[in-house]
């Protein structure tokens, strides 16, 4: 896409994004890594001290994350004021993604279970998305929503009733694979990329009965073929970027990307630094250039923003949460599961996006899609009418 001259100024940009429907299409820690209070900093450093690790006090903060909002009239307003601050009216958030099988059915019930509670808790601001009528509801009622989603499809183990039960959690849209290999398909840093298993056939299946989105984010090149092959209803990209300008192995082919539009998706373009430019220092202008990009393949109508990112690189989590840096990420010899090679991948620290720190910074992406010369028409699809076009045709 040719640069156009921008069409708002810095000041009209914000004014619409302050008042459009903005979708975060990919916003992993919305419930379980948006709050970062005193209390919870405490109770990393007695685990520190303890010699425990990042993986064993993830259930304790969880939960105190609810007991924090629960008591704290401070806790809940600098929860709602990172939202109001990001101007975000709707988030997918993740409830399940890699990690241990043996505990990922636990893990995605606890997590659904403490989002249920974190919304009741702020019912008037805060409301669980099931169907597109509740975003256009967040949206008229100046709330904010919140879609659950997993990244993986480890929960489900090989029970296919299993995508009925946290159907009737909450459950809208599905990652079929993380980075590695589970038993519907391989994932995109996994050694060998094959396609889509039998059982995986069987999965998008129940997937598109009980419309649920099916998203191909992280899938090998080839699983996301077959999910298009196979699919009955449009599949997304919650989150990625164009290979073609950054070569990562967690972006996508234009063709895919095309091929995700001709069938009706949607397209999601992160703010992870690594993710969309080989250069440490990454600027607005690299998120903006995939956008661009993707709009010449896909159309106007079929990209968006999920932009995987909470919080700062400090953070080693990508939430607002600060782990202390004595406290490792898990027990010596552990195996990774999240299937990421730090290096390889440039998601190690001195890889940062100049312009987006916090969730707090999402106004400065419209702001820099206005800057590009995208029109107040085309700015509304981009920030969530893309999303919610496809949300209403699959989900209900």
């Amino acid at each position: 896409m040719a640069r156009r001259k921008p069409t708002l100024t810095p000041e009209e940009a914000r004014a619409l994004h302050a008042e459009a429907l903005v979708i975060d299409s990919q916003q992993p820690p919305i419930t379980t890594g948006a709050l970062f209070t005193p209390r919870m900093r405490a109770l990393l450093q007695d685990y520190a001290r303890l010699g425990r690790t990042r993986a064993e006090v993830q259930p304790v903060l969880e939960a105190l994350v609810v007991r924090e909002l629960r008591e704290s009239a401070e806790a809940r307003e600098a929860y709602l004021d990172l939202w109001r601050r990001s101007g975000v009216t709707v988030a997918c958030g993740t409830f399940s993604g890699p990690g241990p099988i043996s505990q990922a059915f636990e893990q995605a019930v606890r997590r659904i279970a403490q989002a249920h509670a974190i919304v009741d808790i702020l019912a008037d601001d805060l409301l669980l998305v099931r169907t597109a009528a509740d975003i256009e509801r967040a949206h008229r009622e100046g709330k904010h929503g919140i879609v659950i989603d997993f990244q993986d499809t480890l929960a489900f183990s090989d029970d296919l009733d299993r995508i009925d039960l946290f159907h009737n959690l909450g459950l809208r849209m599905v990652q079929l694979t993380y980075n590695l290999q589970n038993l519907v398909g391989d994932g995109c840093t996994e050694r060998y990329q094959g396609g889509l298993t039998t059982f995986g056939i069987e999965v998008i299946r129940r997937l598109n009965e009980l419309r649920i989105l099916v998203d191909i984010s992280q899938c090998s090149e080839q699983v996301s073929w077959d999910a298009l092959a196979v699919s009955t209803q449009p599949v997304v990209v919650s989150h990625s970027a164009a290979k073609a300008l950054s070569g990562h192995p967690r972006a996508k082919s234009d063709e895919l990307a095309r091929a995700v539009a001709e069938r009706g998706g949607y397209f999601g373009v992160v703010v992870v630094p690594g993710f969309i430019s080989s250069q440490p220092h990454a600027m607005l202008d690299d998120f903006v250039r995939h956008v661009e990009h993707l709009v010449d393949i896909c159309g106007i109508d079929h990209v968006g923003i999920g932009t995987d990112k909470m919080g700062p690189p400090s953070s080693r989590t990508g939430s607002l949460i600060e782990y202390p840096p004595e406290m490792p990420a898990a027990l010596p010899g552990a195996f990774d599961w999240t299937g990421f090679r730090l290096a390889e991948h440039r998601l190690t620290p001195e890889y940062r996006l100049e312009g987006y720190e916090t969730f707090a910074d999402w106004p400065n992406l419209t702001v820099a899609l206005a800057q590009a010369g995208f029109t107040e028409e085309e700015l509304r699809k981009l920030l969530g009418l893309n999303f919610l076009r496809v949300f209403r045709e699959v989900v209900g």
